[in-house]
């Protein structure tokens, strides 16, 4: 017996994961609604697709969590139907069909016409880069590839989405279009690999060429790099950087360690020498960019020679931006032959104190900032602030500029001349220079009689 009124046939889609899985569940949505479905994003719904991530153990268990929890509404008659798709799905299809036998379908990351059909739908491929999307409305994730050919030990992408296979310029920059059409003024270049864009298709590495395209994109003000990869870094996309406004200077180039002898049995075909020399190079050519990083800790082998160093270099490149992940031990990739040897307190504690480091650089660069003047846009309001960011900000991951909504007015949206007024670790707080101050509310009087 249903315990509760939800509106039947509305589809809910519910995404866990990355950026990429944003934009997959983005695209669904746009084809069902293309199919006149009702479709909404993590709200109410009687039919729920639950799109997966099976990265590490953490977004496992998150994602499992998330099956098992819709899969006992169903029973309870609170939903009707449960899918599954994703990268957990791609992943550990036939053990989850074993364990959790009450799911009415799963789907891999590639069979999105076969979901589209479970929910009556059919697959429009009139529909190139056209999608709901359930970012703010000011930016959106355009995933210019799918897959990745690295051969990095520790990751199981390539076992979840493929190998590498781009997207033409020429379909980017309709989706880029019509996303600008819609009021996107940010983009998000996503990709498990930035730096390989193009060779598939192209026979060369052909994101700066990408980048001309899109800077000549009518309404999109700023374009922003994510996952980039250091071996074989296109010089070339720097030049456009420094040159083409649009193009935020900023870049996340996850590098995961810096030992040499880790580099090595991470299979990432760099060193300690030739990854200093790269940020360097970043830092002469674009001295304005802010450079996002990842890093790994715990990873089989290492010692605490490698982490003094690795805690040593975080300290003299002094990264912008910087988030690190203790090693999660994955079945069928190379480095699951290798001994799981660091107990998780050492790699949690290793995390922490490498998080600490970057919190004081963070803070010294952030005070840096104070009576600067840089343009923001703002995605939020929140409480008593309007949130916003600046070109050297990505949103969710990176800091945040807080201004005052008690004595301001903001439009989010739009971009405003901020001139930074405090900062602490993560968030800087600033006055808007362009702004109208907030309007009076006037009390009505009332005469007595």
């Amino acid at each position: 017996m249903r315990t509760k009124s939800i509106k039947k046939n509305r589809i809910n889609v519910v995404t866990l994961g990355c950026s990429k899985n944003v934009y997959d569940s983005e695209v669904l949505m746009g084809q069902l609604r293309a199919n006149k479905k009702d479709v909404v994003h993590e709200q109410d719904g009687n039919i729920v697709v639950i799109n997966t991530c099976g990265f590490i153990d953490n977004a496992k268990e998150e994602s499992v969590n998330t099956i098992l929890e819709y899969v006992k509404q169903k029973e309870e008659g609170e939903v009707d139907k449960v899918f599954v798709t994703g990268c957990l799905s791609e992943r550990y299809k036939p053990d989850l069909q074993k364990e959790i036998p009450d799911v009415d379908d799963y789907f891999g990351t590639t069979e999105l016409p076969g979901l589209l059909k479970a929910l009556e739908a059919d697959y429009k491929h009139e529909l190139l880069g056209e999608r709901l999307t359930t970012t703010p409305k000011n930016y959106a994730f355009l995933k210019i590839a799918e897959g990745c050919d690295r051969p990095c030990s520790f990751c199981a992408i390539p076992l979840m989405r493929g190998g590498h296979k781009s997207t033409p310029i020429e379909d980017l920059v309709k989706e880029a279009k019509n996303l600008a059409k819609n009021g996107v003024k940010e983009l998000i270049l996503i990709a498990q690999d930035l730096t390989y864009y193009g060779l598939d298709l192209y026979k060369k590495r052909n994101l700066a060429e990408l980048l001309e395209n899109l800077v000549k994109v009518e309404g999109i003000e700023w374009i922003r790099l994510h996952y980039a990869f250091p071996t074989g870094f296109p010089m070339d996309v720097l030049e456009v950087m420094k040159r083409e406004p649009k193009v935020c200077n900023y870049l996340d180039i996850p590098l995961q360690h810096i030992s040499t002898e880790l580099l090595k049995s991470m299979r990432r075909g760099t060193t300690h020498e030739k990854t200093t020399k790269l940020l360097k190079d970043f830092r002469k050519i674009v001295p304005e960019m802010a450079i996002r990083t990842t890093l790994i800790v715990g990873y089989p082998g290492e010692t605490e020679a490698h982490f003094q160093e690795l805690k040593e270099w975080v300290k003299e490149m002094r990264f912008e931006r910087l988030g690190c992940f203790t090693y999660s031990h994955e079945e069928n990739t190379h480095a699951y032959n290798l001994e799981d040897d660091v107990p998780q307190e050492v790699k949690q504690e290793r995390a922490n104190e490498i998080m600490e480091i970057q919190s004081q650089i963070s803070w010294e660069l952030n005070q840096q900032k104070i009576g600067q003047i840089f343009k923001v846009v703002i995605d939020r309001k929140e409480g008593n602030y309007f949130v916003g960011r600046t070109e050297f900000d990505s949103p969710d991951v990176d800091n945040e500029v807080l201004i005052d909504a008690t004595s301001t007015y903001l439009k989010t949206g739009e971009f405003y001349e901020i001139k930074i007024t405090e900062a602490a670790d993560f968030d800087l707080y600033g006055e808007p220079l362009n702004a109208a101050p907030k309007p009076v509310r006037k009390e009505l009087k009332v005469k007595s009689i």
